[in-house]
């Protein structure tokens, strides 16, 4: 039984389970906050904001920090999951009265739609690789907005008008936000996770090792578009109308900095820099207005060279090693064993200098060169060999 407790406890490690408490934690300050009548509007909205950029951030590193594969195309998904569930969502409010299941409802409709263009979009974009499959995702997302805005089905060029849930949509999108942490931290650690991974290392190495490369390049690309058109219905119900102008290439790019910016392949940093990201753009956005509200894409153009230069500059891998957590966490603890030594650790010191100490002394500190050099001596011990071998 111990031998058991023992396994769980090497097994279980703080930085797998970190994002699970923190934003259960979040969760549960909100809701207080909320019931006590702290959370304001405006807050909420921020808190919906944050919780819907962490889905679209978390999805989009599937693809191109886990898979290794360029899209920008992830706010076209987001637009089909947005459209297409909202629209479902104001049929369903004449039939069914609680707009919680209505939500819900619209949510995986949108997702399981997104995942369907998404499966038919990368069966033949997957074929292609880096800049080329940049391009044709950039391509998807350009066209699928153009249509939705001339389709009067959808509202047109006005937009898509929806029913807003109400000020509670943040509990549900953190909600949203934890449940899709789980399964994809889960999927990432499975034998699923690392057929992934090493796709991304080395496709050819994969294959030989009998991965089926096309299977999980549609299957990860499937996943992230799914989680984007979930990510879009809550948009939708958040910000009305939805309007086609919202899902540019300037989004995606938008979402491609938050990934860079925490960490391709980092989902604590996805978190990290969606929550940054969106908090600088609700800032701006609320304070800058006509012309100097482009001002946000040259910060993130900024963020993206000074990224780019941390991660390859050679020079600078030490400064950057010297800013992880993991180092200051090593500093730390240093110097709390310089400041409050173990006194176990001070005898064990002191019984490895006397072992060293009676080491030494076996150690000869003088050398007879005279004896080592003498040829009489040579000489004395052959002829004594030589007179030996006569008597036999």
């Amino acid at each position: 039984m111990s031998g058991y407790l023992s396994n769980i406890k090497s097994s279980f490690k703080l930085k797998h389970y970190a994002n699970y408490i923190g934003v259960t934690l979040f969760l549960i300050i909100t809701c207080i906050l909320m019931s006590a009548g702290y959370l304001n509007r405006s807050t909420a909205n921020l808190i919906t904001q944050i919780a819907y950029s962490i889905i679209l951030a978390v999805s989009l590193n599937l693809v191109v920090g886990f898979l290794g594969e360029l899209s920008l195309g992830h706010a076209g998904f987001m637009c089909v999951g947005a459209y297409l569930g909202c629209y479902l969502a104001n049929q369903l409010h004449t039939v069914i009265g609680s707009p919680l299941v209505v939500l819900i409802i619209s949510m995986l409709a949108g997702g399981i739609i997104a995942a369907v263009f998404g499966l038919i979009i990368g069966l033949p974009a997957l074929r292609l690789r880096g800049d080329y499959l940049a391009i044709v995702t950039l391509a998807f997302g350009e066209i699928v907005r153009t249509v939705f805005k001339n389709l009067d089905m959808f509202g047109g060029a006005l937009g898509l008008s929806t029913k807003k849930y109400g000020t509670n949509l943040f509990i549900v999108a953190l909600i949203v936000v934890l449940i899709m942490l789980i399964l994809v931290q889960n999927l990432i650690r499975s034998r699923h996770g690392r057929a992934i991974t090493a796709i991304r290392d080395n496709e050819i190495a994969a294959k030989a090792m009998g991965i089926n490369v096309t299977f999980y390049k549609l299957f990860v690309f499937v996943i992230s578009a799914f989680f984007a058109g979930i990510a879009g219905v809550i948009y939708g119900h958040y910000a009305t109308p939805v309007l086609y102008s919202f899902f540019s290439y300037n989004y995606s790019i938008e979402i491609l900095v938050m990934v860079v910016l925490g960490g391709m392949g980092s989902i604590n940093g996805s978190i990290i820099a969606a929550t940054i990201i969106t908090f600088i753009n609700f800032q701006l956005t609320t304070k800058l207005s006509g012309d100097m509200a482009a001002l946000k894409f040259l910060i993130y153009a900024l963020i993206l060279i000074i990224m780019v230069i941390l991660n390859n500059a050679p020079s600078l891998k030490g400064f950057k090693k010297s800013l992880s957590l993991k180092h200051l966490a090593d500093v730390i603890g240093a110097g709390i064993e310089k400041l409050f030594p173990r006194k176990r650790d001070i005898e064990k010191e002191r019984a490895e200098i006397k072992d060293d100490a009676a080491d030494w002394k076996q150690v000869p500190t003088k050398i007879d060169v005279d004896v080592l050099l003498s040829t009489d001596v040579q000489k004395d011990r052959v002829a004594g060999s030589v007179r030996e071998k006569g008597d036999k």
